[in-house]
């Protein structure tokens, strides 16, 4: 069985109440049951974890070296601003796809770039809640090689 860490990053909790024009309605449990059912069909096996805080965000995937087969990340604002959290994936070389729910590349000009997704195998975003499906999928096809 595959074991994927997924992590929701700062303020994702407050998903369905922030910015309804940006997000949407969809809360992070209904993303949560849409994974684990996605990834019930594919024999995985997801550990899935939010946090508000860098280091524990880095903590958790510096711990996920030989106990992970793939990482998808939101790393949310921490996506443009984090050279720990990028370290992190690099220094595990677990295969991670970086997933946002919006466009990131079509709001503003601070959100273009990612300091993620030059050490990431992969980017996904703008498709709300199926950026997250998309994500578990290549990360599925990714642990699989």
């Amino acid at each position: 069985m595959l074991k994927i860490l997924v992590i929701h990053g700062p303020n994702l909790n407050l998903l369905g109440k922030r910015e309804l024009n940006v997000y949407g309605k969809v809360t992070i449990n209904e993303i949560n049951k849409a994974l684990k059912i996605k990834a019930k069909g594919s024999n995985t096996d997801l550990e899935i974890v939010q946090s508000n805080h860098e280091g524990e965000i880095v903590g958790l995937i510096g711990k996920a070296k030989g106990k992970f087969d793939a990482i998808v990340i939101n790393p949310a604002a921490y996506t443009h601003t984090s050279v720990a959290i990028r370290d992190a994936v690099s220094a595990v070389d677990i295969p991670t796809v970086e997933v946002h729910l919006s466009n990131i590349y079509a709001r503003e000009e601070f959100r273009h770039t990612s300091l993620i997704a030059p050490v990431a195998k992969g980017q996904v975003s703008g498709f709300g809640k199926e950026s997250y499906l998309l994500a578990l999928e290549a990360a599925i096809g990714l642990a699989k090689k």
